[in-house]
């Protein structure tokens, strides 16, 4: 079964993108948990954080760390929870970070209002 990540990586699936370098793009997510829910995701596939290249993981924790301030300025949001799920949980077999600023409160508007805001 083909990999969603991996077709949004190539092109061939759509998605909005705020960052990207030669290793990681960072995407809106389409089923968001909060609002400006981005999943960092590399451009390799990894199934899984054991399988995660060290340099890798490296490279995806120091932008995490570039866009939180960022985000949560452009958003207006007073907390940022950064996580990635293992097992179970991961949805998507290919690893991903999740940015959830102000985790704990329910979207309020558009993935679309978001993205315009932080492009």
């Amino acid at each position: 079964m083909p990999c969603i990540f991996c077709e949004i990586v190539k092109g061939s699936s759509p998605a909005r993108k705020i960052y990207e370098d030669d290793l990681i793009i960072g995407i809106m997510d389409i089923d968001p948990f909060c609002d400006g829910h981005i999943l960092l995701i590399p451009k390799k596939h990894y199934e899984d954080i054991m399988e995660l290249d060290e340099q890798v993981l490296a490279h995806i924790n120091k932008i995490a760390k570039k866009l939180t301030p960022v985000i949560m300025q452009k958003l207006n949001k007073e907390s940022m929870t950064v996580s990635y799920n293992f097992g179970v949980k991961q949805k998507v077999k290919h690893f991903h970070m999740h940015l959830l600023p102000n985790i704990d409160d329910d979207p309020k508007e558009t993935v679309e209002n978001i993205y315009n805001k932080l492009i």
